[in-house]
């Protein structure tokens, strides 16, 4: 796979394709980021951008994680020693997980974010961007959350935060897209480049096939799930016998196949007794999907593997979560 394949693959848009093409022609050594606000034990969401910035790795990039603590504060996740510590074991598992650590430079956002020019950048930034621009970049408020004037400046953060680690590709799950507009926008009006970008997918509610999978809402499956919890929770899935149910509704347990599964494993092993037709191999995401639609594939037996293939994927940093608790 080139390196054009590999940076964009599984992405649910590029922004712009052509910047990213050029980018691709020269991406070795090339700076890629994503930001994550410190948060304790890594899910599936921040997953689907760490296999991305594996493909990157792949590809030569060189790969930044912001650990943002001071966007954390704002968000009144806690002191920053507090912050700090949970930031340390989301780095750890990060690793784990398979992030080349050689080539990944983890920065935490207190290392510039309070530093004079950036502050005063974050002003100019305030200066020129209205309330109803800032707020359009806003994070969605859980219920019952009421706005302050930290959810406004933390877009504004995150825009500034891609010209002060200066990186050639900001990446992000779709719902951060609001932001990177905000920032090809706003930080050409401060004498910057207007950053490309790359969004992954959002994946659907693992119960009901609605919306997005949430850590605070619903089920999701993080690193803290044992074998027998992360079985249960993929056996209880949405998996009807297509990869388009009717309507909004998409097939959590085939997303999770083409964004999780996939990317990590040359080839998927479905197990199943000679009298129900014998094991069947899989090496690429599309033929397992068509096999479901035409029932070759029993949904039954797609979770139990989708179960075996997480757990696989999940289990160093399972492992390291223990070992930091000990």
């Amino acid at each position: 796979m080139d390196a054009y394949d590999l940076i964009t693959r599984n992405a649910e848009e590029v922004v712009t394709d052509e910047e990213v093409r050029a980018l691709a022609t020269d991406s070795e050594g090339k700076r890629a980021y994503v930001g994550y606000e410190p948060s304790g034990v890594l899910h599936l969401g921040h997953l689907l951008t760490a296999n991305k910035l594996i493909d990157l790795q792949d590809a030569g990039m060189e790969v930044v994680v912001l650990l943002a603590d001071v966007h954390a504060y704002l968000n009144g996740k806690g002191s920053f020693e507090e912050i700090r510590d949970t930031a340390e074991q989301m780095k750890a598992q990060f690793v784990a997980y398979g992030l080349d650590e050689e080539n990944t430079e983890f920065v935490y956002g207190s290392e510039f974010q309070l530093e004079d020019d950036y502050t005063l950048d974050l002003h100019e930034l305030e200066l020129s961007t209205t309330m109803n621009r800032a707020q359009r970049a806003m994070a969605e408020l859980q219920s019952g959350e009421t706005a302050k004037v930290s959810h406004l400046v933390y877009p504004l953060m995150q825009c500034l935060d891609i010209e002060y680690l200066d990186l050639d590709l900001a990446v992000g799950g779709l719902d951060q897209r609001k932001v990177h507009m905000l920032a090809r926008e706003e930080l050409p009006e401060l004498g910057y480049d207007a950053p490309p970008c790359l969004h992954t997918p959002i994946i659907a509610d693992l119960t009901s096939g609605e919306g997005k999978m949430s850590s605070s809402e619903g089920i999701t499956i993080s690193m803290e799930d044992s074998s027998d919890d992360l079985a249960e929770k993929v056996n209880s899935a949405f998996c009807p016998p297509t990869r388009d149910p009717e309507g909004d509704l998409e097939n959590p347990v085939l997303e999770l196949f083409e964004y999780h599964v996939f990317p990590r494993f040359d080839e998927v092993v479905v197990e199943r007794p000679e009298k129900y037709g014998g094991n069947l191999t899989y090496e690429d995401y599309e033929t397992l999907a068509a096999d479901l639609e035409s029932g070759e594939l029993h949904p039954a037996d797609a979770k139990g593997t989708l179960a075996t293939s997480l757990d696989e994927l999940i289990a160093p940093g399972r492992a390291k979560l223990r070992e930091l608790r000990e």
